[in-house]
């Protein structure tokens, strides 16, 4: 399956994520949604994230120039928050799955996606 379908069908195709991307653990957009441009800036400052989670924590996550309050960032995910939207990046092994859903879509839906998504990738090696 290609990178592409994953975004498609497993993330945006489930109807409660409105964008996403995957990322390369060394840089690059391996997918995207066709209306989610993340800065190189951005790209960068998510992958670093797992490397400096206090630095997520203080700054917050910024997406298509939208700041996201942190709530969460661990070896494995990072979650925000702006107003009722959110935004859920998951580590996998060699890649960073970027999914941002909105309202009236919240975290306990979306999250399930992401996490389960990355689960699947992890175990055939991604």
């Amino acid at each position: 399956m290609s990178w592409q379908t994953y975004v498609d069908s497993n993330l945006v195709g489930t109807g409660k994520i409105a964008k996403a991307a995957i990322l390369g653990q060394q840089g690059g957009v391996w997918a995207t949604s066709s209306n989610f441009n993340l800065s190189p800036e951005e790209q960068k400052f998510i992958i670093d994230g797992y490397a400096h989670p206090d630095n997520v924590q203080a700054h917050g996550i910024r997406a298509e120039g939208q700041k996201y309050f942190t709530l969460q960032a661990t070896d494995r995910t990072i979650q925000g928050k702006k107003g009722a939207d959110g935004i859920i990046i998951v580590k996998t092994k060699q890649a960073i799955l970027v999914a941002v859903y909105s309202a009236p879509i919240q975290a306990p839906e979306a999250n399930p996606i992401v996490e389960n998504l990355a689960d699947y990738l992890i175990g055939v090696g991604y």
